[in-house]
């Protein structure tokens, strides 16, 4: 298990570097994926597709499915993927805490 060092804090994540466990996400996480993902600043869009990965994951243990992320933030693909350029599987929900999707690659 390989563990990032980062603000101060450790994380243990996976092989692709996924959190290994969800209650472990802090904002210094956040701020590590972002510059991971070259995202230059955390913006209200980005928070709104990330809180609502949190909220559905807390309800439903799984990441939801793009459509039905689309469908509740009112992004298009397109736009989730002007928003985390690396894609709603690995950026989005890595930022958010998730563990990797079933399908992500």
């Amino acid at each position: 298990m390989a563990v990032v060092e980062f603000a101060g804090q450790s994380f243990e994540v996976d092989e692709d570097g996924f959190l290994q466990s969800f209650d472990t996400w802090t904002p210094e996480w956040q701020e590590y994926v972002k510059e991971q993902e070259g995202i230059s600043d955390i913006t209200d869009d980005h928070l709104k597709v990330v809180e609502f990965l949190q909220d559905y994951y807390k309800k439903n243990g799984i990441a939801p499915m793009v459509r039905i992320l689309s469908k509740v933030t009112g992004f298009k693909l397109k736009q989730i993927y002007e928003l985390f350029p690396s894609g709603p599987g690995k950026g989005a929900c890595k930022m958010a805490g998730l563990p990797k999707p079933t399908g992500c690659v």
